[in-house]
């Protein structure tokens, strides 16, 4: 007897829960990664509910909240792990303990002596101590206020899983007023990164991506001021939303886009360096850092890596321009390919960096997105090999097997659309 949508989605739901609670109870911490077995068989049940949430057109209503709430036990896991040593977390509190006590993350370099006695023990272990702070003024100002509240990792991470959870609500509220199925909260909700990345580990991403979420809600409410103040903000949280400029093109009016600049101009005012804006290891991260980005790899080859970014940021902005011009109608996939065609030529593409695809990618034109949000989990390995001694370098058959799932998974899609344009040409023939 065939199983009705609604339990195989339990079941499934049930995998997620036991793999990423026994993918919690493993980590180490210490800069060792998240056990990938576990993590990649959440990854496999979470793309079979997706096939679900594509198969059926809506679910009852008690299905969904039993999916939140299975959602919330295993982020109740990760939250309760110890950061590990190499977390960005530790970044985040040093950075907002700096500006409460006057200085400027963007100047002060953490492993100097000088500041040594400035150090707690959470601290005292963050990842590239040599270098000051990269993150944009809007996260700055983040991690000023959560250490406001409480100077510690453990309250770093909560204002995450709060972000995290405001993302859920606005959301749902975009799903409703866009007559989209309520169940496709759990294509957001259930995503294994969600987990790791947002309460485990702790990256600011996601207060970047409420954020960008807010504004794609404001656009759909026709609210272009608040649309165009929160597009600004994200930006001011981490630069990747950036290549989605065009897309606010006639969609939000002159002055609220001359508002939004002079909010993002304004947020870097105390960051000032004798009248200079101050970018941290920005230069560092673009002239050292390469990580996961065979594109990128293969442009520094011929290229300066100052035109490898900005390259990678040309290749965002010319598809939300396609977009833009493409339709007036407003689609979450407008939001999702720019920023994926960016990533997939920057520098670095680290699995958390996907998170800004995740609110945004649920249609079958972004299914190569999707795969991609679960195929770079194999990624995590490098980690657990750092451990080991080994060089901070993916292995290739990693990455064969990251972007050749992507590709394969478009190339089928083109296919798919191939023969169905071409199916009633053929019968003509008869």
């Amino acid at each position: 007897m065939k199983l009705a949508p609604a339990y195989r989605l339990y079941g499934l739901g049930t995998i997620l829960l036991v793999s990423l609670i026994i993918c919690a109870r493993k980590f180490g911490g210490e800069g060792e990664a998240f056990p990938v077995i576990p993590l990649s068989v959440a990854g496999v049940a979470y793309l079979l509910a997706v096939r679900e949430f594509f198969c059926t057109p809506s679910f009852p209503k008690r299905v969904i909240v039993i999916g939140l709430l299975l959602s919330a036990l295993w982020h109740i896991a990760f939250l309760r792990i110890p950061a590990g040593s190499d977390d960005d977390v530790r970044r985040y509190v040093w950075d907002g303990r700096l500006q409460r006590r006057g200085f400027n993350p963007y100047l002060v370099v953490p492993g100097d002596p000088a500041f040594a006695a400035l150090h707690t023990d959470e601290t005292r272990t963050l990842n590239n101590p040599h270098l000051p702070s990269i993150y944009p003024p809007g996260a700055q100002l983040f991690f000023r206020m959560v250490t406001t509240l409480d100077e510690s990792v453990s309250a770093m991470r909560a204002a995450f899983a709060i972000c995290e959870l405001a993302s859920v609500l606005v959301l749902l509220d975009v799903l409703r007023n866009t007559g989209q199925g309520a169940h496709w909260i759990l294509a957001y909700a259930w995503h294994p990164l969600l987990a790791t990345e947002v309460v485990g580990s702790g990256h600011v991403d996601i207060f970047g991506v409420l954020l960008l979420l807010v504004s794609f809600a404001a656009l759909i409410r026709r609210w272009p001021g608040v649309a165009a103040i929160a597009f600004a903000l994200a930006v001011s949280v981490k630069f990747l939303p950036i290549v989605l400029l065009p897309l606010y093109w006639r969609r939000v009016r002159v002055r609220d886009a001359l508002l939004a600049a002079l909010v993002f101009v304004l947020l870097y005012v105390p960051f000032l360096n004798h009248g200079r804006i101050p970018i941290g290891s920005l230069g560092t991260y673009i002239q050292g850092f390469g990580f996961n980005a065979p594109v990128f790899a293969a442009f520094r080859k011929m290229a300066p890596p100052q035109l490898g970014v900005g390259f990678a940021v040309l290749a965002g902005v010319l598809v939300a321009l396609w977009f833009r011009t493409r339709s007036q109608s407003l689609s979450p996939d407008e939001f999702a390919w720019p920023m994926a065609a960016s990533l997939l030529c920057a520098p670095v593409v680290f699995p958390w960096y996907l998170l800004w695809l995740l609110p945004f990618v649920r249609s079958v034109s972004t299914l190569p997105l999707i795969i991609w949000t679960i195929s770079i989990i194999p990624s995590y390995i490098v980690w657990r090999l750092r451990t080991l001694g080994r060089p901070f370098v993916l292995p290739g058959w990693v990455m064969l097997v990251e972007y050749g799932a992507v590709a394969m998974t478009a190339v089928l899609i083109l296919l798919r659309r191939t023969s169905r344009r071409a199916a009633p040409d053929s019968s003509n023939d008869y």
